[in-house]
């Protein structure tokens, strides 16, 4: 995975060249768990949409990118500002919440119980392990967020308060691969 990246200085914005699954209708997104360099923090940025929320830096996977790591990797920098080295890929993981259009709450107990989906994803989240090496002042949204670091349950535990399990999901595979 080691490959020239061209970090561009404006944010890819809008869902117009986006991934979408082709069997599930899922929006394909990536990001990065990023890590210090003892592996014992990570990092979240706040939510473009609530400013108190912390989320895994994350975004759209575009047409034009087939090898999933370079999305996460553009998109590390757009939403953090931090370059790294990718050292793993994490298992994907699917986001369950009814689509914001439906309006409506789908119960989502039987899935967790019995792992058999009665509808389709959200999303599908494809993560990486980032070992950060630089945090930058000046990135694309970095006049719309901020960034903070945490420890791995510190991070599980913010993100699962304000109701991301699937990003908590890849924050505990990177701490089950971290541990000492």
């Amino acid at each position: 995975m080691a490959d020239k990246i061209v970090y561009e200085d404006k944010a890819h914005v809008g869902r117009e060249n986006q991934l979408f699954n082709p069997e599930t209708g899922a929006r394909m997104v990536a990001g990065c768990v990023c890590l210090n360099s003892t592996r014992d923090r990570v990092l979240l940025v706040s939510s473009s949409a609530k400013k108190s929320k912390w989320v895994l830096p994350k975004g759209g996977i575009e047409l034009d990118e087939p090898e999933f790591h370079r999305a996460a990797i553009r998109e590390t920098w757009e939403e953090a500002g931090v370059t790294g080295v990718i050292v793993g890929e994490l298992p994907v993981v699917h986001d369950m919440r009814p689509p914001k259009k439906w309006g409506t709450k789908i119960d989502n107990e039987e899935y967790i119980r019995t792992g058999v989906m009665k509808t389709p994803p959200r999303s599908e989240f494809h993560f990486f392990e980032m070992v950060v090496r630089e945090e930058h002042d000046v990135y694309p949204e970095c006049k719309e967020r901020t960034r903070k670091w945490f420890t791995f349950e510190d991070a599980i535990e913010e993100l699962m308060s304000h109701n991301r399990p699937e990003l908590a999901k890849a924050v505990e595979e990177s701490l089950l691969k971290n541990k000492v």
